[in-house]
């Protein structure tokens, strides 16, 4: 069965937090987690097992910033440590279905106009993530955590373009609504269905709760499948410690299930037995259908224009992948652009 089948058949439960169990296992502050696929991986395959056996259907592997500006100066190669984070993995789940997914955040500096960081340097890096994760033996792609639509556009098209894996993109949305950069759920959901990923939704920042009104919105937007991972709920700010209990995790997380939504696991706080006990709440429980989506229309990352009837965009002046009207639009030759426009 396909990842898309799976997706489409019931509720695919997700792995939980990483990072904080390993911090929790002992990791240094400024020490790298995927180098302790090296340096102690006994307690990465550890954690993914623990997962597995709470239910997890996809463990993300320790690879969510081995990208090559984050590993620079470490004396670790990016290939290599996607492989040994890959294999250690791969070593939890020998004699289970669990998939394993190449995990990949944000590369860690803005792109520009934000920041300083060329498009086609953030396409480079997400590219050489993601050619190391397929010849690895990755199962899937999941792009997560990420705030800047343009990140998440240049992430997406490296791996459509460079390999065969499915592609999961959650972004991280503030209490407004908005990421960090401004970016809508409906900008995000358009942009990824647009781009052709094979399922989209929204992880960390806030807890089940706060991000279920978005859930409701996404499903208007998107008929993609859509996968939900909350933090375990919001942190105290006296002791920035999680205190949503797993049973209260659990609980929020099955009204999920009345909107459709088929791909559910847990983000920062969360532990092997929030998936245990999402697992049981779950058992039984089959998704709603989905209702095909209601809302269409145009968008940048921060303005959606509705569009009220009109199903067809102007493709044909899209210069992504066409290498005659990129050259157009580079040599100001506005009598080919205007053309394809009359065209059109």
């Amino acid at each position: 069965m396909t990842i898309q089948e799976r997706l489409k058949s019931g509720c695919l439960i997700l792995d939980g937090a990483m990072g904080t169990q390993l911090q929790a296992a002992g990791l240094k502050l400024g020490q790298r987690p995927e180098v302790l696929c090296f340096t102690q991986p006994e307690v990465v395959e550890e954690i993914h097992r623990r997962y597995i056996a709470a239910g997890s259907n996809i463990i993300y592997a320790n690879t969510f910033q081995a990208n090559g500006h984050k590993l620079a100066g470490t004396g670790y190669a990016v290939a290599d440590v996607i492989r040994q984070a890959i294999a250690v993995a791969r070593r939890a789940a020998a004699g289970t279905d669990t998939l394993v997914a190449l995990d990949a955040g944000p590369i860690g500096e803005l792109l520009e106009p934000l920041g300083t960081l060329k498009f086609d340097d953030a396409y480079a890096l997400y590219r050489e993530m993601v050619v190391a994760g397929e010849a690895a033996g990755a199962d899937l792609v999941v792009f997560e955590t990420f705030t800047d639509l343009y990140d998440a556009k240049a992430a997406v098209l490296a791996a459509k373009e460079n390999t065969s894996l499915p592609i999961f993109l959650t972004m991280s949305f503030e209490a407004s609504g908005r990421t960090f950069t401004g970016t809508t759920v409906a900008a995000m959901a358009l942009t990824m269905e647009g781009l052709g990923v094979d399922a989209v939704g929204i992880n960390c920042s806030l807890g089940p709760e706060e991000i279920f009104p978005m859930a409701q919105e996404l499903t208007q937007w998107t008929d993609l499948p859509i996968l939900i991972k909350p933090n375990a709920g919001l942190p105290d700010p006296a002791t920035n410690q999680y205190n949503m209990t797993a049973e209260q995790f659990a609980a929020q997380m099955v009204p999920y299930t009345e909107l459709g939504i088929t791909a559910l696991g847990g983000c920062c706080g969360t532990t092997p037995d929030f998936i245990r006990a999402l697992r049981a709440a779950l058992s039984g429980i089959t998704p709603a259908p989905r209702r095909k989506k209601t809302r269409y229309g145009v968008c940048c990352p921060s303005q959606v224009a509705e569009l009220n009837g009109v199903r067809v965009i102007g493709e044909r002046i899209n210069p992504t992948g066409k290498k005659r009207f990129q050259q157009a639009l580079r040599e100001y030759d506005l009598d080919y652009i205007l053309q394809r426009g009359i065209e059109q």
